[in-house]
């Protein structure tokens, strides 16, 4: 995963005028010592924030330290103004953690009071409008507050690699593919740039790219990670070209930013005028962290990039497709696993998910193209389809969202991949989330969400919680459990 960043904690105590100094150094040293011994690091500053001068001491000393994001520690009750002015002048993802009396013979002449602290410093993050993250329960010993610091990571890199985003599209959403759009104001307002252009632009691209030397070691490269499942070795010379396109592309047009996701066109016109269908190069991309949408998905591409960083891992987008049949619940899933006709439905999508998440991957063709664009023929410009059943285990299915009043929304889900054979084509996979009849319709119908749906493989449901609020998402939906009705639930239903 080349394309997400490097996550440079730094840990700055801050200290009460009237307190003692020494108490919040102590217990910072300690905290330090347990991230370490967790497996973590975390540039320690030497610096103790009593005033604004001490803050713009610390301030300069983890700058030179590389740190991109910061931890505020209130070993005591901590100076309030001073401490959340840091984190104002950092700039980017700042955690608050405030650490707990360590026994009753210290509530003497030790006791630090950061419990009280850990208020003041809340309602001045309010006041100046300053972004922070709070762990659910931000009071704890040295070994507790180690953990939760090592939890800010995949939340932090999140944002550190939002700041630093650009999303490359190519081409307008197909006809019909409304619930695709994009109001970019809301990209802006996160920190992310986006660069709109033509499929011409890319269909002239790719035909620069004809000869290129590079294409027999891209193809050499697809046949490795195919093996068996290279089943239609003529279309790779036509992928491994459009590969090298959307590399360069990346490398020219990423300007003064780190990082890259496209969305892309992908059907119909693609088919006949490139000769090929792009599925297969989307996936190999996503899994070296450059998520390629489908549809001109541009929120799409946006929400997997961050389960990317989250995750460190590969993911992928796919539809919230279609229903299990009867038969198929009744014969494979009851009685077997612990959930209801309702909380199953198939994730599809064309071919976009990465080989290391399918259980057989194979190129093959898009069924549905090939009934419209040449049917009564052999396979030719619908190829290029990485298809297999998706792997089971843990999943967490989520989306950010841009919406049409122009505001921000988001949804996170944990649920699994059932060990269930598909029966159909496709990047295709049986998946189960509890109290899912209820999400979908009181969430995702309720909350005018688009089909498209971004899979983490794992459960990640807390860091991209915790992200959606950071980013001024003002209500996260979720699968709530049967004793929690939604807002909009009928109750008499």
């Amino acid at each position: 995963m080349f394309n997400i960043p490097e996550v440079r904690l730094g840990i700055v105590a801050v200290s009460r005028d009237c307190f003692p100094m020494s108490l919040s150094a102590s217990r910072r040293e300690a905290v330090v010592k347990s991230v370490t011994a967790a497996g973590g690091s975390i540039y320690e500053c030497p610096v103790t924030v009593e005033n604004e001068l001490d803050m713009r001491k610390a301030l300069a000393d983890v700058q030179a330290a590389g740190v991109n994001a910061l931890v505020v520690f209130l070993g005591n009750f901590g100076p309030e103004s001073s401490e959340t002015l840091l984190a104002k002048e950092f700039g980017g993802p700042v955690m608050f953690v405030a650490a707990a009396e360590e026994s009753s013979g210290t509530l003497m002449d030790g006791r630090g009071d950061a419990y009280c602290g850990m208020l003041n410093a809340s309602y001045n993050l309010s006041l100046r409008n300053i972004k922070a993250y709070i762990p659910p329960y931000p009071v704890g010993t040295a070994e507790e507050v180690a953990t939760m610091i090592l939890e800010f990571v995949p939340v932090a890199r999140a944002l550190v690699g939002l700041s630093k985003l650009k999303i490359i599209t190519f081409g307008p959403r197909p006809q019909d593919f409304l619930a695709c759009n994009a109001p970019i104001k809301q990209l802006y307002n996160l920190g992310v740039e986006i660069e709109e252009n033509s499929e011409l632009d890319l269909y002239a691209a790719y035909h620069q790219h004809a000869g290129d030397p590079r294409i027999p070691g891209v193809i050499a490269e697809m046949e490795a990670e195919l093996g068996e499942g290279n089943k239609m070795p003529g279309i790779l010379p036509k992928l491994a070209q459009y590969e090298l396109t959307l590399l360069d592309w990346m490398e020219a047009h990423k300007g003064s930013r780190e990082y890259v996701a496209f969305a892309n066109k992908c059907w119909p016109s693609f088919q006949t005028q490139f000769g090929f269908v792009p599925c297969y190069v989307n996936s190999r991309l996503t899994a070296r962290g450059i998520p390629v949408s489908c549809e001109v998905d541009i929120y799409g591409a946006l929400s997997e990039y961050i389960g990317t960083c989250i995750s460190g891992d590969v993911v992928t987008l796919l539809d919230i497709n279609n229903s299990v049949p009867a038969d198929m619940y009744q014969q494979k899933i009851q009685g077997k696993f612990p959930y209801a006709h309702t909380d199953t439905f198939m994730g599809f999508h064309c071919g976009n998910t990465a080989a290391c998440r399918l259980t057989k991957g194979t190129m093959k063709y898009q069924l549905i193209m090939h009934r419209g664009l040449e049917p009564d023929k052999e396979p030719d410009i619908t190829r290029g389809t990485l298809e297999g059943d998706i792997i089971p285990g843990d999943i967490t299915f989520f989306r950010l969202q841009g919406t049409a009043e122009g505001g921000l929304s988001a949804y996170v889900a944990e649920g699994e991949v059932l060990p269930v054979p598909t029966c159909s084509f496709g990047g295709i996979g049986v998946f189960a989330i509890p109290e899912m009849g209820r999400f979908y319709r009181h969430v995702l119908i309720a909350g005018h969400y688009p089909h498209h749906g971004a899979v983490a493989f794992g459960h990640y449901g807390k860091a991209l919680y915790e992200v959606f609020r950071y980013l001024g998402v003002a209500e996260v939906g979720y699968n709530q459990p049967k004793s929690v009705p939604y807002k909009n639930e009928n109750p008499f239903a």
